[in-house]
């Protein structure tokens, strides 16, 4: 019996694991963008979304241990998370929205978006890998977030008309309504800037 083959096909076998391509996924919460490298080459930098002040993203450096192709969220009224990684033990996760036009601002409840393509991307490039090859950066913080747009002008002591009897300002009740599906009912106020967001 030959032992030449069998040894050559395991050092085969070790050198294939040793050669799986390393990911890093970083998110930059100040600037709300995702740098995704391979072996150390940068590939891709997309526009995200992670959580506003109250859900904020957390910051570290994390393992992924989950993948979900097809996701619901059950804490956010069964909204899609398509193309799901897992990369906190509390749900944090990256996928895609239905929310594009919120990428480039903190707009989520703590998950990482991506537009539905580059989460697409990003998923098949982590199977490809392995979760074992892959990494989760995220830094910065979405309270400094620094946007692309021209700050609004500020008037110091603005005019003020002088009358007498000033009008009596009606505060209304903001209404509420009711959102999405009946099993996890959740109220909102209808003036709710992220009533849109889920996730």
């Amino acid at each position: 019996m030959q032992l030449w083959p069998l040894i050559a096909g395991l050092i085969l076998l070790n050198a294939g694991s040793a050669c799986a391509a390393q990911v890093l996924v970083s998110i930059n919460e100040s600037t709300q963008q995702m740098t995704v490298s391979i072996d150390g080459q940068q590939e891709y930098v997309w526009p995200v979304s992670t959580g506003i002040t109250r859900y904020a993203t957390p910051t570290g450096t994390y393992k992924p241990f989950r993948m979900e192709e097809d996701h619901f969220s059950e804490e956010w009224d069964d909204a899609p998370m398509p193309n799901s990684i897992f990369f906190t033990p509390l749900g944090h996760a990256i996928h895609g929205t239905e929310h594009v036009a919120s990428l480039g601002r903190p707009a989520s409840h703590g998950c990482v978006r991506l537009a539905p393509d580059d989460a697409a991307t990003l998923y098949a490039l982590v199977e490809e890998a392995g979760l074992a090859n892959t990494t989760v950066v995220v830094r910065g913080s979405a309270d400094k977030f620094v946007s692309n747009k021209p700050a609004q002008q500020l008037v110091e002591n603005p005019p003020q008309q002088l009358v007498e009897n000033p009008p009596q300002r009606l505060v209304e009740k903001p209404q509420q309504r009711v959102v999405g599906n009946p099993q996890y009912r959740r109220l909102r106020h209808a003036d709710d800037p992220f009533s849109e967001s889920f996730n």
